[in-house]
C-alpha cells in the first residue's frame, strides 16, 4: 500500500520530475533496473546519481570510492548513496512542482559549477553539507533506517 502511494504522489505532486525521470529512464531501458521503496533504480555508467521524481539514477561504482576505500567497501558506499538519492525522491513529495526549483537547481549548480567545486575542496567540505544534500541524507535515513552519506568528503 506505501509503495502504491508513493507511487500516486510522485506521478500526481510530483508529475513535473518523474515525467523527466521516465524519459531518461526510457533512455536506459538497457541498464539495471529495481524497486527500491517504491522508488524505480536504474544503475547507469554516468559517475553522477540523480533523482527524478518516481525515478533515481545511481552510478555503477562511485568514483568517490578510491578516496573512501581504506574505510567503506565499494557496496557499502552504493548502498549509502542510493540512501542519500532516495532521500531526494522524498522532498520530491514533499515539494511537488517546487523540487526542480528548490532541490534540482540548487543541487545541480553545488555539484557542477567549478567554483563551488574548489570552495569544497579548498575548505575540505562535504559536498552533503549543502542543505540540499543534507535534507536529502536526513530524510533517506528517516524513511529506510540506513546510513546514508553522511558528511563524507568526495572532492
Amino acid at each position: 500500500m506505501k509503495a502504491f502511494l508513493y507511487c500516486l504522489w510522485q506521478c500526481t505532486w510530483g508529475i513535473l520530475q518523474t515525467l523527466l525521470g521516465a524519459f531518461v529512464f526510457l533512455c536506459h531501458i538497457s541498464d539495471k533496473h529495481y524497486l527500491y521503496h517504491g522508488a524505480v533504480v536504474t544503475e547507469w555508467k554516468d559517475k553522477s546519481s540523480v533523482s527524478l521524481g518516481l525515478f533515481v539514477f545511481v552510478t555503477e561504482e562511485p568514483y568517490f570510492y578510491e578516496k573512501l576505500k581504506d574505510e567503506y567497501t565499494m557496496q557499502e558506499l552504493s548502498d549509502r548513496l542510493l540512501v542519500h538519492e532516495y532521500g531526494h525522491t522524498i522532498q520530491s513529495l514533499l515539494l511537488g512542482p517546487l523540487y526542480l526549483i528548490v532541490i534540482g537547481i540548487p543541487s545541480t549548480l553545488w555539484g557542477f559549477l567549478p567554483v563551488c567545486g574548489k570552495k569544497r575542496r579548498e575548505g575540505q567540505l562535504s559536498y552533503f553539507s549543502f542543505f540540499t544534500e543534507k535534507w536529502a541524507n536526513d530524510l533517506g535515513e528517516a524513511v529506510t533506517r540506513r546510513k546514508s552519506m553522511e558528511q563524507l568528503i568526495i572532492d
